[in-house]
């Protein structure tokens, strides 16, 4: 399990939550079911700093900025907010564990994994290790 997010500060918190809600909705379709275990793992993570209609604003606002922007644009952001290395692998952590909860990795999900790896500047062979880590046994 990873570390409260508590203590990243609330760009970098925000940051990190921005890109476990872009894994969660890579496949396109973010169900209502998917949505409540996103916000249920979001409230946990932040020792409940960011609950409530707090994260319903936040979710909706990281929803229309992906609508205006693109994938591509909203990574680069989260890149620049995370802006070491070290940050970045806790944010592919927290990824890697949103997208391993349902015990499968679909392909869609393997795929935005990697681009997020590319995007934070991450190899794909430590993206890889990620998953071995938290894959269930």
């Amino acid at each position: 399990m990873p570390p409260s997010l508590r203590a990243f500060g609330e760009p970098r918190l925000q940051a990190m939550v921005e890109l476990m809600y872009l894994a969660a909705s890579a496949d396109g379709d973010f169900s209502k079911e998917e949505r409540a275990h996103f916000l249920s793992s979001v409230e946990s993570l932040t020792d409940r700093q960011i609950s409530g209609s707090s994260l319903d604003r936040l979710v909706a606002r990281f929803e229309a900025d992906l609508r205006k922007d693109g994938r591509d644009v909203r990574l680069a952001s989260i890149r620049e907010r995370l802006e070491s290395i070290a940050l970045r692998k806790v944010g592919l952590s927290l990824v890697v564990a949103v997208i391993v909860a349902d015990g499968i990795i679909r392909t869609t999900e393997r795929e935005a994994l990697l681009e997020m790896a590319d995007a934070l500047e991450i190899s794909r062979d430590e993206a890889a290790d990620l998953v071995a880590q938290h894959a269930p046994t």
